[in-house]
């Protein structure tokens, strides 16, 4: 497995983290960010690297700035290693 397909897991992370925060289910996400379920599912279990755009879809969906997504994702990376 090449770094690029390494599963992004603090990106994973920190988008169930704002999802659980803000009591919204995988559907309930996947509706505000027009993703089909089952990828939001994918992207949170870390099977499954979302592309730039689904990103910025999940976190206008969470209703949380990109940067604020990705300063988390980046601290659960850091955690994690």
């Amino acid at each position: 497995m090449s770094r690029r397909d390494d599963p992004q897991i603090g990106l994973a992370r920190a988008i169930r983290k704002f999802r659980t925060d803000s009591a919204l289910s995988q559907e309930d996400l996947a509706l505000r960010a027009e993703i089909h379920p089952t990828s939001i599912s994918h992207i949170e279990s870390g099977r499954v690297n979302p592309g730039w755009g689904n990103v910025r879809r999940i976190a206008a969906g969470l209703d949380v700035p990109l940067p604020e997504l990705a300063a988390l994702a980046e601290e659960f990376e850091r955690r994690a290693v």
